[in-house]
């Protein structure tokens, strides 16, 4: 004669613990899903907010350099006329003191150049070099700074200075050797979402007056003479 077993005592089927075991799989799937999810996230608003810091660094460094550019020559033609200031498209070269503590050391002579990465895509380097005072050569300090990375698209180009008549015509490289750009315009296309927002700089020399004159008079202000 069999005895039933009393409903307290009975264990689980087979059937019930997988069934169990596929429903705690589930949801340990749902659960690291989701801490994936927000783990990504994470890091996607961290990178984007360290690419805005970087284009707005890399925006105020550039705009306060190109506004404190000296009409002092980089270089000399082969006719030996100064060179104050030179560019292209994607190159351009002028002198201005750093910031800070830096520019304790004087002038410098600053260039900004785009540079392939190999990847199709391109960089925007800083380099600076001491203008010894004997007019020798530059000395480079320390390695390029990479200002902006990732840069799918860029272009240099250079607004001449306004004229009696009308405004000054925008140009894709500067070699004028009697005067210096009236703004220059650094245009990028960044890859990923970031934007670089167009940045025109104006520069406050006009190297066309300072010739045989005191350095560093203001764009735009007439040269007056003294009695």
């Amino acid at each position: 004669m069999s005895r039933s077993v009393p409903a307290r005592l009975r264990g689980f089927t087979l059937l019930e613990v997988l069934g169990a075991l596929a429903l705690f799989s589930l949801l340990l799937l749902g659960v690291y899903s989701g801490v994936r999810t927000a783990t990504h996230t994470v890091r996607s608003g961290e990178a984007t907010i360290q690419r805005v810091d970087q284009v707005r660094s890399a925006q105020q460094f550039l705009r306060r350099e190109l506004a404190q550019a000296r009409a002092v020559p980089l270089a000399h033609t082969d006719k030996g006329d100064p060179i104050f200031f030179k560019g292209d498209a994607h190159e351009l070269r002028f002198v201005a003191p750093l910031p800070g503590y830096l520019g304790k050391l004087g002038p410098q002579l600053q260039q900004l150049k785009l540079i392939a990465n190999g990847d199709g895509t391109s960089r925007l380097e800083a380099s600076f070099a001491l203008m010894p005072p004997d007019g020798t050569a530059p000395k480079a300090l320390g390695e390029p700074q990479v200002l902006v990375d990732r840069v799918r698209q860029g272009s240099f180009s250079y607004r001449a200075p306004d004229s009696a008549d009308r405004p000054g015509d925008w140009r894709s490289g500067w070699d004028d050797t009697r005067s210096m750009p009236r703004i220059v315009r650094i245009a990028l296309q960044l890859d990923g979402t970031t934007t670089w927002p167009q940045l025109d700089a104006p520069l406050r020399v006009d190297a066309a007056a300072v010739q045989g004159q005191a350095a560093d008079l203001l764009q735009g202000l007439q040269r007056k003479t003294v009695p």
